[in-house]
């Protein structure tokens, strides 16, 4: 089973990004911070990280950037409320850059095309 790492700083977000991708046939794992999002990348090495940008402590630019320096290849999607994200220079090393909605068709979407 695939797994997904789900950053999320939000309570709420993640309860509902793991209902709805769990029911997709993923394993999914939650990570409410940048520093235990790297933690748990390094130690289960999921297939693909669904990264929130701002977060406390270590935001999502900076966490992206330790991810991808631990493990080039690893797919991540930025799912953020901010568009103005996507102009940062980091944000391009993301797969996909998704503006967050109540409508997860988009997310869901792009995990489906980048875990075939």
């Amino acid at each position: 089973m695939q797994k997904i790492l789900i950053v999320e700083d939000e309570a709420a977000q993640r309860i509902l990004y793991k209902e709805e991708l769990g029911e997709m046939g993923y394993e999914i794992q939650l990570a409410a911070s940048g520093e235990e999002a790297l933690e748990m990348a390094k130690k289960d090495r999921p297939d693909l990280v669904v990264l929130d940008i701002m977060m406390p402590g270590i935001g999502g630019l900076e966490t992206l950037r330790e991810m991808l320096n631990d493990n080039p290849h690893i797919p991540v999607i930025i799912n953020t409320a901010y568009s103005h994200y996507k102009e940062n220079f980091m944000s391009w090393a993301a797969e996909e850059y998704i503006v967050k909605s109540s409508d997860l068709t988009q997310l869901k979407e792009a995990i489906k095309r980048l875990l075939g």
